[in-house]
């Protein structure tokens, strides 16, 4: 009979052998590649725009003050009323006012008078010194009168017209299209030129839009809407001008860029421009900030990638492409505006390059890859 003392060593060795090499890591295993979803750097034409910080300004804006003196006898409009050039707005008393000009024109009358008298002596003292019987200083001192009262004519009709004026003064108008403000007067009220402004009118179409930009800016505007300095304000290849409104909607209508000032500011080291819109349905407020968009006058050729595949490190923007060989690749890359849900890349791609959209947790440079294309954003384009 065997030992079993004997049996159970060479048994319990070739067990332990058998759990190392079940447990024991497959040396020459090959890890599987990275599944990725990918996408194509792609061409398309864009109009390039740049936007700035704007606010609007009333083409006109004037200050109503009465250019006369006296009583408020009417106010015709209501605070904040659209008004029409031509249109009262302010009555004051006119009965000093009828009341001089009637007088003014008594003494036109009496002036004309004197005038006609004078000139009937002066007929009279010439044919007197024609024959002789009056001296020529008489004749002297009768033309002299017809000069006199001839001037006393002309003054006579500068009262009356000054007694005019002041009688149409009485009724304050609007002098152009606009929109008042605040009523500052009631019936009652005594006005004249050095009382505070009765209201405030403004103009609201057209209106202005007025925004600043550095030198630098301005050059960079220039070269992005593919326009010069005349062009900028032409009437032709302008570029587009659009608002984006305070409530974020932008607005329909179209402008363009009316002014640019001549030099820079010393103090703020800025130039100002003003475009000017229609604004035919009052929507851009005088002192109100918009954003102003400049647009080019042609779409241009961009390199576009996805949002999704930009990423950023201490170095700047990159995106992780798949080389030929099927390898990731970092490449470091200079983008510009967003379009939609792409980007514009400026320098570091070329197009038909491919960049990874998915699984960008899962890779890093120089690993290979199993390249999946995105098929929603080919379907897309």
């Amino acid at each position: 009979m065997r030992d079993p003392g004997r049996l159970a060593g060479p048994a319990v060795a070739t067990f332990m052998l058998l759990v190392w090499a079940l447990s024991a890591p497959a040396q020459d295993a090959v890890p599987s590649a990275a599944r990725v979803t990918i996408a194509a750097a792609y061409t398309e034409d864009l109009v390039e725009e740049v936007r700035f910080i704007g606010r609007g300004e009333a083409a006109a804006r004037s200050d109503l003050i009465a250019r006369v003196t006296g009583f408020v006898r009417e106010v015709a409009v209501a605070d904040g009323a659209a008004v029409e050039a031509g249109e009262t707005l302010f009555r004051i008393e006119a009965d000093r006012y009828e009341a001089a000009r009637a007088a003014a024109e008594a003494e036109l009358a009496r002036a004309t008078a004197d005038l006609d008298l004078a000139r009937i002596e002066l007929d009279r003292k010439t044919a007197l010194v024609a024959r002789e019987a009056a001296p020529q200083s008489e004749l002297d001192l009768a033309r002299a009168a017809v000069a006199a009262a001839e001037a006393g004519v002309a003054a006579a009709r500068a009262a009356l017209r000054q007694a005019d004026l002041d009688l149409s003064y009485t009724g304050i108008t609007a002098p152009f299209d606009g929109r008042l403000g605040r009523i500052g007067v009631s019936p009652g009220a005594y006005v004249g030129p050095n009382t505070a402004p009765l209201a405030t009118i403004v103009q609201q179409s057209p209106i202005y839009v007025a925004f600043s930009l550095s030198e630098g800016q301005l050059v960079d505007l220039l070269q992005q809407v593919q326009t010069d300095i005349a062009g900028l304000t032409g009437r032709g290849a302008s570029p587009v001008v659009s608002l984006e409104l305070p409530n974020g909607t932008v607005l329909e209508e179209r402008g363009r860029i009316a002014f640019l000032d001549n030099r820079v500011d010393p103090e703020t080291g800025t130039l100002t421009l003003r475009a000017e819109f229609d604004n035919a349905r009052g929507l851009i407020l005088d002192g109100a900030f918009v954003n102003v968009r400049i647009q080019a006058p042609r779409p241009v050729p961009r390199l576009l990638v996805p949002q999704a595949a930009v990423q950023r490190d201490q170095r700047g923007d990159f995106v992780l492409i798949v080389d030929d060989a099927g390898h990731v690749e970092q490449r470091h890359v200079t983008l510009g505006r967003q379009a939609g849900t792409a980007v514009v890349v400026e320098e570091g791609l070329r197009e038909g390059e491919s960049v990874i959209l998915e699984g960008l947790q899962r890779v890093r440079p120089g690993v290979p890859v199993e390249a999946v294309l995105d098929g929603r954003r080919a379907a897309e384009r």
